[in-house]
């Protein structure tokens, strides 16, 4: 079955021997989060939802080279040119329901990473209890590039994942790391050779399928007590930041540059 119809912009949703396989299918695009992409991905999630015990884990995967390259930026620059005063209604609209409901699912989530992940795609990813990535994959956080923030829960979740001091100079430098970095961090669980990424975490997620169930839910349970006590306050102080930094010439002038394809000139404006 498929959440939304097969092809170029759309997100696969397939469920077969209790795994749910959610798959970004913009290829042409690095799978960059335009509408359709984000409004794809929080159907799927509440599929699985929908389908209930038949769900015994899922696993999150990319058609294409890339993972995610992160927010559709020709689609924001459009947003700031002709609705500047709701050009970050998104992040509350549709990001943060994503995270917030991919991160409650009370199956195993297996993320499976290929070529690049960066922006809200690593926010996206570290929403998964387990990540496989290939050796050259290529992830970064990328908002100070362009003059935000972090949205979809980075702020706390890479945090968790590598450490405040880590976590901090991978934020503010933006700096891009790879597969055995990730590794190395415990941003992931495993990292395999390229182009076997999907089928690593396929076979993960039927291992987990083949589990205890009820035990994943009560331990995902007990570790989002730990890890997420304050989400929704999370998710919301990222809301008021990005919109504060959009009305920002820097940000303004960093879009403008990126689909120029030249680097951006901060001012501090």
């Amino acid at each position: 079955m498929a959440v939304t119809q097969a092809g170029e912009g759309t997100v696969g949703y397939t469920l077969g021997d209790g795994v749910a396989v959610v798959e970004l299918r913009r290829p042409s695009a690095g799978n960059a989060l335009d509408a359709a992409l984000r409004r794809g991905l929080l159907a799927a999630v509440r599929q699985v939802r929908a389908d209930g015990d038949r769900v015994r884990s899922v696993l999150l995967a990319a058609r294409g080279r890339h993972f995610c390259v992160g927010q559709d930026l020709k689609e924001h620059a459009h947003a700031l040119e002709t609705r500047p005063e709701s050009a970050f209604d998104v992040v509350r609209e549709e990001y943060n329901p994503l995270v917030t409901e991919l991160r409650a699912l009370p199956q195993p989530v297996v993320a499976a990473v290929e070529g690049a992940c960066v922006g809200a795609g690593l926010g996206l990813v570290l929403c998964a209890d387990v990540r496989v990535a290939a050796q050259g994959a290529r992830f970064a956080t990328a908002f100070t590039g362009i003059g935000l923030a972090a949205d979809s829960g980075l702020s706390g979740s890479l945090a968790q994942a590598v450490g405040p001091s880590r976590a901090a100079a991978l934020m503010l430098l933006g700096d891009r790391f790879d597969g055995g970095e990730a590794e190395r961090w415990g941003l992931v669980h495993r990292v395999v050779a390229d182009g076997t990424a999907a089928e690593e975490g396929l076979g993960l997620a039927r291992r987990l399928a083949g589990g205890p169930g009820a035990a994943y839910g009560e331990v995902k349970a007990l570790l989002r007590t730990a890890a997420d006590a304050d989400l929704p306050g999370l998710l919301e102080a990222e809301a008021v930041a990005q919109e504060r930094l959009g009305r920002t010439e820097d940000h303004r002038g960093a879009v403008r540059a990126f689909l120029d394809g030249r680097q951006p000139d901060f001012t501090g404006n």
